[in-house]
């Protein structure tokens, strides 16, 4: 008979190179926005504008500022690592699904020619993912893992969250943050499937 043999696990330490790459990227191209000439602010999502919608892509990487930029990194860091524990590939997934519901729900719900750029997005979004995957199939261990982390996440940033959405300054977009989260929990809900210990045998 044959064996089949399970997929070579990843490195732990190599899982987190995801979210530190991204985050490298967004002090990369402000550092490049300050020293050019004009602005990369430019490029980022403006609502009802078909041709902004490339901003769904270049917006989270994209900031108004150094003070914008640095107030997303430390939580996004955190949270991001926290959703990269399960691998590279669902680290990517997941923030592909916030970056396109949060997205297209800012470029909807905000007011036409609205410009938003940021990775706030993301982090509500990886912040909804690490709430929402506690309610996610999967062994019983990881779920109760699951839910002390979401508790621990929640104490740490979910008054800031709620602030996010409903005590926002003017200028800050709200529905970023709250499509943001909504992509999050999307995320963690959908694509799942019961995972199988055992190697398949073929006789």
């Amino acid at each position: 008979m044959t064996v089949t043999q399970p997929p070579k696990a990843q490195h732990p330490l190599g899982r987190f190179a995801s979210p530190v790459l991204l985050l490298v990227a967004m002090w990369v191209v402000q550092f490049a926005d300050a020293i050019l000439p004009g602005s990369f602010t430019g490029f980022g999502l403006r609502s009802w504008d078909v041709s902004g919608l490339g901003g769904i892509v270049l917006g989270p990487l994209l900031h108004a500022n150094w003070q914008h930029l640095i107030g997303n990194s430390v939580p996004f860091l955190v949270l991001g690592c926290l959703v990269a524990v399960e691998g590279t590939r669902r680290f990517w997934a997941v923030t592909a699904i916030v970056a396109v519901v949060g997205g297209i729900g800012t470029w909807v719900f905000n007011a036409p020619g609205t410009l938003t750029v940021g990775a706030s997005g993301l982090v509500f979004g990886y912040f909804g993912y690490v709430v929402m995957r506690v309610f996610a199939p999967g062994r019983v261990a990881h779920r109760i893992l699951y839910a002390v982390i979401a508790v621990v996440v929640i104490a740490l940033y979910g008054g800031s969250m709620l602030a996010g959405v409903f005590g926002v300054a003017e200028g800050i977009s709200w529905q970023g943050h709250l499509f943001g989260a909504i992509g999050g929990g999307m995320a963690a809900l959908i694509g799942r499937r019961p995972r199988t210990d055992r190697a398949p045998l073929t006789p």
